[in-house]
Order: structure tokens, then sequence, then C-alpha cells
């Protein structure tokens, strides 16, 4: 993903039909293609005529949105959120065999949570009980702490750092599920690529260079 405008959509990192049985081949067509696509090119139609956020990271769009003009400012804040949320989404995704966790996150998540089935109790708990479209977010702060949140609509749990999001929007688990939204989180968990997340982890809690909550 680009740093700055203009945004592209990037490549679902997988083939569409790999995540069958869990997601069937044509919501990953239309999630990657159609909604996440809307994201990026509706985030680029209203940074055309702003050039002084053109050169902003897309963390910073979705923190300091309330300082752009005021007829682009609710639009940026969802359209940033929705491109910066669909493109971990996919990429914290895998083909099955399931995995797990590595050491240094595993311990963060028994220390936090006392263990990984109380992280999914949470998530699930997070995902079953968000109103409407949202997600649910496993982040962590600057000192490598874990928690459990959720937010509406495309808002971003940043400045806390993501490091594995579940889309409770319709679009993601609808044609398969149906309002069947607990069995789609329980498909969901079983493609969680954990070492992908362990070393966002890793990464993220070792360097603390992050753009500041305005």
């Amino acid at each position: 993903m680009e740093t700055h405008y203009p945004f592209t959509l990037p490549p679902l990192p997988y083939a569409y039909d790999a995540l069958l049985p869990e997601l069937d081949e044509r919501t990953m067509q239309f999630h990657h293609d159609k909604h996440f696509a809307a994201y990026v090119d509706n985030l680029n139609k209203l940074l055309a005529d702003c050039p002084e956020a053109q050169s902003w990271p897309l963390e910073r769009l979705i923190q300091d949105w309330p300082r752009l003009p005021e007829d682009i400012r609710q639009g940026v804040r969802n359209n940033a959120g929705g491109v910066y949320n669909h493109d971990l989404y996919f990429n914290t995704l895998h083909p099955t065999p399931v995995t797990s966790p590595g050491p240094a996150l595993q311990g963060a998540i028994d220390r936090d949570f006392g263990g990984l089935q109380e992280l999914k109790a949470a998530m699930r708990t997070a995902a079953l009980g968000q109103f409407g479209s949202g997600w649910a977010w496993l982040v962590s702060d600057k000192n490598g702490r874990l928690s459990v949140h959720k937010t509406p609509n495309q808002d971003s749990p940043l400045p806390l750092l993501p490091l594995l999001g579940c889309d409770v929007w319709e679009h993601a688990y609808y044609l398969p599920y149906q309002n069947r939204r607990g069995d789609y989180f329980e498909a969901w968990w079983r493609l969680i690529d954990w070492p992908q997340i362990t070393k966002r982890y890793e990464e993220r809690t070792a360097s603390q260079t992050r753009y500041p909550n305005p």
C-alpha cells in the first residue's frame, strides 16, 4: 500500500478461492474488487483537490481528518479508514491449515487475556456485540499490552496499533452466512495468519515511531 496519495488497490494476497470453505470466491471478489476498491477510489477523489493533504500518510489521514476542509473531512474519515482496515484484513488471513501465534505474541496473549481461547471469546463478544456495521480489533499499545476493541463503520482504533481486525460489515459474510455473524466469526478465526500477526506485533512494538494522536 502506498504511503500517501494517490493510493492504489493492492492485489489480493492469495487466490479468490484460497479461503474455501470458510470464505467463498464470490464473497472475496466482491469484498476486495468492489468494496475495498471503492474506498481507494473515493479517497483519491476526495484528495485530488486537496493538495495540502496529498503528502499525508494514511495513518495521519485517519487521525487528523478533523483538520481537513469541512467539505471532505467526513468522507476522508470514512474512506481512509476503509482503505486501512481492509488492507489489514486481507493481509492477516491465510488459507488453512490453522496456524498459531509465535512465542512473543503468545506470551502477550497469555499475560493479557489468560490464553488464546480467552482472546477468542473476547473477540467474539466484540464482533457479535457491534451493532450494525463495524469491526472487532485486537490491538497493542506502545508498550506491547494487548486489548480488544470494537469500532463502528470504518473507524480505526489508531493510535492504538491494530494487529487483527474482524470485519463485521455484512458484505464480508452475507453471501455464505446470511445473518449468522457468529458462524462467520468462527470461520474467520480459522483463517487468521498468526505468524504474520506475530511479525506485526514484534515489528510494531520494537519501533516506537508512530504518528502521534492529534
